[in-house]
């Protein structure tokens, strides 16, 4: 075969004026193929006929207008799962090694043949003026605080200019959980962008009303900043690009930050928080020209923050709970009948009455659950034992597993008072603080005593005298006895 080096050495030698035998023999070919070339004065490349013939036989001819009839009718299908359709109806026809022919064929079809697909026009953005923000769940890394796993979700913002990104640690995509993490941002930021857009999150907009294109809440979040709100088309996360893009790198950044780290686990919440806090400052030095742009255009922030809590009122009831945002909550047994303000915040709730703070609880995650406190009601159960077998938050009752372990050996012991032996045991875990219990009741587990409460209040009064919880007492290991083993084994 002839190479391009060949033929155009044979054109300089032509054009150097020697004769086409002469230059035929410096170009390495015959006479005949370089007289070819002088009188089409083309390159091999050039005169090249393309191959577009088949050199085997098609073995989906017979079945090809039915997988494109399947593709036509729904071009989301994949191409094995109309390989393995076709398998099943034409049963020992098709192998697994012609899968890559078959899809391989279909590519080339969706190329040619199939539906045009969606066009993704590249956006100018300006400084300062467009934000994004979304929520993405970070379990996914393993973290652990304190050796459990730390399932959580990051409200995550960038500026769409100079990809400048901020982030805070949430529970649930909740309005709380956007008006603080937002605000978060804004203030580290120090100013604020014209516009913010958001997925079609049910805390910002309001998907149910036309009315309406957001919810009050959020409306008056924008104009508390003097934002324009924008948001998504429905099932278009594509318009979201910039800040699920930046999910993929934030999260993969994470990543490799925790290998480089040698451990997932932290010990506090505070520990983790300081780690992406370092990170995010670490992603952004390299942003701070573009950053500089924003920062010069930015508007003013507003002399205060708006309060990210939300107001609902709640009346308790005669079992001393109360339901906020479909979630049960305990209250002290004294407000049974009061109606209560409970401030929701993104991660606890506060009870007010008469314009003071009574309560701070945790905040739920998800809907139809329960947080019940023991010291709420237990002064009430002691009174009413009966009400205990059959009380439909009981598991509540029980602070920790030692107080469960505690509970089974008082029933074993004396089925009929059990129950109300223990709850005298939960009332000094009330009453004298639950580390001192629960102490007590180590102490009485591991020497086989029955945890009456008689006997863990002696225990609590005494407290000195418990070994603590670190101390563990080992017996000394007689050697005799491996010096015996020894010998049976060697007889043996």
């Amino acid at each position: 075969m002839v190479t391009e080096q060949q033929v155009r050495r044979l054109y300089n030698e032509l054009a150097s004026g020697r004769t086409l035998a002469l230059a035929a023999a410096r170009a390495g070919m015959h006479r005949e193929t370089a007289r070819r070339y002088r009188r089409m004065g083309k390159l091999p490349n050039e005169v090249a006929i393309e191959h577009t013939w088949r050199t085997r036989e098609d073995q989906f001819e017979d079945v090809w207008d039915e997988a494109t009839a399947l593709l036509e009718n729904n071009a989301g299908l994949e191409a094995k799962t109309i390989f393995d359709h076709l398998q099943r109806k034409y049963r020992g026809k098709y192998q697994d090694g012609q899968l890559r022919t078959f899809q391989r064929r279909v590519k080339v079809w969706r190329a040619t043949e199939g539906p045009g697909k969606e066009v993704f026009f590249p956006q100018v953005h300006d400084p300062g003026k467009l934000s994004q923000s979304d929520f993405t769940d970070m379990s996914g890394l393993g973290v652990r605080i304190a050796g459990q796993p730390f399932d959580h979700l990051l409200y995550h913002f960038v500026l769409t200019y100079s990809n400048w990104e901020d982030a805070t640690i949430c529970f649930s995509e909740s309005f709380e959980a956007l008006s603080e993490g937002l605000q978060n941002a804004l203030w580290r930021l120090g100013g604020v962008p014209a516009e913010h857009q958001t997925d079609r999150l049910s805390s910002a907009v309001n998907n149910i009303s036309r009315l309406e294109e957001f919810t009050g809440r959020y409306k008056g979040l924008m104009d508390h900043y003097g934002m324009q709100g924008r948001k998504i088309n429905t099932a278009k996360a594509n318009e979201n690009g910039d800040i699920e893009q930046r999910h993929h790198r934030f999260k993969r950044a994470v990543d490799q930050a925790l290998m480089l780290r040698g451990s997932r686990d932290f010990d506090r919440r505070q520990d983790y928080e300081k780690f992406l806090i370092l990170l995010l400052e670490q992603l952004n030095v390299g942003r701070e020209d573009r950053l500089a742009e924003e920062r010069a255009v930015l508007k003013s922030l507003p002399i205060t923050r708006m309060e990210s809590w939300k107001r609902v009122q709640a009346r308790v009831l005669s079992s001393s709970l109360i339901t906020v945002d479909r979630n049960t909550y305990s209250v002290p047994s004294r407000l049974i009948g009061e109606k209560m303000d409970v401030r929701l915040h993104a991660e606890h709730l506060e009870v007010w009455y008469a314009q003071r703070k009574v309560e701070t609880i945790p905040r739920i995650r998800g809907r139809g659950k329960h947080h019940i406190q023991y010291r709420h009601i237990i002064d009430w159960l002691v009174r009413k034992p009966g009400a205990f077998e059959n009380y439909r938050y009981r598991e509540a009752m029980y602070p920790n597993s030692r107080f469960r372990m505690a509970y089974d050996v008082l029933k074993q012991h004396a089925p009929s008072r059990g129950d109300i032996q223990y709850l005298k045991v939960l009332q000094l875990a009330a009453h004298e603080g639950e580390a001192a219990v629960d102490d007590a009741l180590r102490v009485l587990l591991a020497t086989d005593r029955v945890p009456i409460s008689e006997a863990v209040e002696e225990l609590i009064t005494r407290a000195d005298s418990m070994a603590p919880v670190t101390e563990v007492h080992i017996e000394p290991v007689d050697l005799k006895v491996f010096d015996e083993l020894y010998c049976q084994v060697v007889e043996l």
